[in-house]
């Protein structure tokens, strides 16, 4: 297992360090940090703060999933779909949570809103040219692999 140390800081009272679930678990849970419930109505987004700022190394980028249980159970999800925090990124995380279902959701103090996985990248150096190269599939696409 691959394991780097990462600086945070907590930037408001009662804000909770990251917490992974298993000993094996990808993502790292991120809480929730607000002072009163706050509510999430049917196809509502609110932006969740969790209180903390991360000095993710260079290399590497924090991609902000949904935790399964509350997608699969709740309808509640990143509004994004998957939230992209840049090495450079020096603010405060915050979560935009969306409720696709059609209860609305209370949201407490220190609920886990969304996991945290982090990932290497690369930055690509973009070259403009008159043809690409050919392919077997070429510009097949919208489920054409699946044809016979």
């Amino acid at each position: 297992m691959n394991r780097f140390k990462l600086d945070f800081k907590k930037l408001r009272d009662g804000a909770i360090t990251p917490t992974y679930g298993s000993e094996y678990a990808a993502g790292a849970d991120l809480y929730a940090c607000i002072d009163e419930t706050l509510t999430i109505n049917p196809g509502q987004t609110q932006f969740i703060p969790t209180g903390l700022a991360m000095s993710i190394p260079e290399g590497l980028v924090g991609l902000i999933y949904a935790r399964s249980g509350m997608a699969c159970k709740h309808g509640l999800a990143p509004a994004n779909k998957v939230g992209v925090i840049d090495s450079d990124y020096r603010g405060e995380i915050i979560v935009a949570l969306h409720n696709h279902s059609d209860q609305p959701f209370d949201v407490e103090t220190n609920t886990r809103v969304a996991q945290m996985v982090f990932a290497p990248y690369y930055c690509a150096e973009f070259s403009q040219v008159d043809q690409l190269d050919d392919t077997v599939r070429g510009d097949g696409g919208f489920g054409s692999t699946g044809r016979k």
